[in-house]
């Protein structure tokens, strides 16, 4: 091996170790970032149960309420997620725990109508800086083009010349553009992949309008991802209330008028839904049998908690409705054991979701927020 072989071997060695340090210390940031994100983990609420109230039933009895929950994980920290290429941490004034009030809910809902469809807390914000102003109606057709990315949904908006920033429509003018892929969701987070096509994909598009992209590190947005998606899968949450007869199964035809006269809708997927009043569901049932059975002797009211707001009391709701068909079908609520539910054990239950309420409301995630819709769709 001559002398110029060797050093040859060695300048390359260096470089590869190099990098290969360069990166390690990259990742290292963005550890230690999440992990002080996460420094501030507490219990899931939905599978504590609370304090035992006077007159409270047996422990015996208080545990076969456990399987009417639904739900995964057992510790809720807070998420720290992209946007605008950094991670940031959800910070909130730790003795504000209270659900919102009246007053605070129409303050949300004015919010909502004001949301920008890229959210910094859910999404990462890829920038397209343009070389000159162009009109919504030359960028929409490029941007039409890449609406997902996996199952990860995109949206964009623009800085129009009057300094605003707004879903991008036409006859408007605009000089900056921002892509959002949202990092998480029920099912995964945003991974290597989806991100490597996303920005593939996006810099086709910022050739095409004659812009520049501005990437956010790959290792930021996997940490960011990673975190918000174990966010998600600790609270994805559905509480569940059965309805068992008292006597022979239920004929599916009778059954159907009588949620009908409930209030139930049938929609096309075979599902019944009772409707919130603004075109979202409130909860469903399942009669536990195929469209093509003809009885059945088991009905499952189901809550999809963090995908209903508070003051919804989708949870009351949901067992005054069971109450209702007791009644009218001659039948019993009881556990996925079929073991009786009293009203002391529903009301503990009641109290939990609360204290779910809470704990989303604490990371600024409010449950049936566009944020928790999003998240959880």
């Amino acid at each position: 091996m001559t002398d110029l072989q060797t050093i040859l071997i060695f300048c390359g060695s260096a470089i590869v170790a190099g990098v290969y340090s360069y990166n390690k210390w990259h990742e290292y940031k963005a550890r230690k970032s999440v992990e002080r994100a996460f420094s501030n983990a507490h219990d899931d609420v939905l599978m504590t149960p609370a304090p035992a109230a006077p007159g409270a039933e047996t422990q015996q009895q208080l545990e076969r309420q456990e399987p009417v929950l639904v739900a995964r994980g057992a510790e809720a920290p807070s998420p720290h997620v992209a946007g605008d290429g950094a991670a940031n941490a959800i910070e909130r004034d730790p003795t504000d725990s209270a659900p919102p009030d009246t007053h605070e809910f129409d303050a949300l809902t004015t919010a909502a109508v004001r949301e920008l469809p890229v959210d910094e807390l859910i999404d990462c914000a890829i920038a397209l800086e343009m070389e000159s102003p162009l009109r919504g109606e030359k960028i929409l057709p490029a941007l039409q083009s890449l609406r997902h990315v996996g199952n990860k949904s995109i949206h964009y908006i623009g800085l129009r010349l009057e300094g605003e920033w707004e879903p991008v429509t036409h006859g408007n003018i605009y000089t900056e553009l921002q892509a959002g892929v949202q990092i998480a969701n029920r099912s995964s987070a945003l991974n290597e992949i989806e991100y490597s096509e996303l920005v593939m994909r996006l810099r086709q598009i910022a050739d095409g309008l004659g812009a520049e992209l501005d990437v956010p590190d790959m290792g930021e947005v996997m940490s960011a991802a990673k975190a918000l998606y174990q966010f998600v899968s600790e609270h994805d949450a559905q509480l569940g209330v059965n309805i068992h007869s008292n006597g022979a199964p239920w004929a599916i035809n009778t059954l159907l008028t009588a949620l009908e006269r409930q209030g139930f809708d049938l929609r096309p997927d075979g599902r019944f839904v009772m409707q919130d009043g603004d075109g979202g569901v409130l909860f469903s049932l399942s009669t536990n049998v195929t469209l093509a059975a003809e009885t059945t002797s088991h009905l499952t009211l189901l809550l999809d908690v963090p995908c209903v707001a508070p003051l919804r009391d989708g949870f009351g709701a949901m067992v005054a409705c069971a109450k209702s068909l007791v009644k009218r079908l001659d039948g019993t609520i009881v556990d996925d054991s079929n073991q009786a539910l009293s009203d002391a054990a529903l009301g503990e239950i009641s109290g939990q979701v609360d204290a779910f309420y809470d704990d989303m409301q604490a990371v600024d995630i409010p449950a049936g927020a566009t944020r928790a819709l999003r998240l959880f769709s």
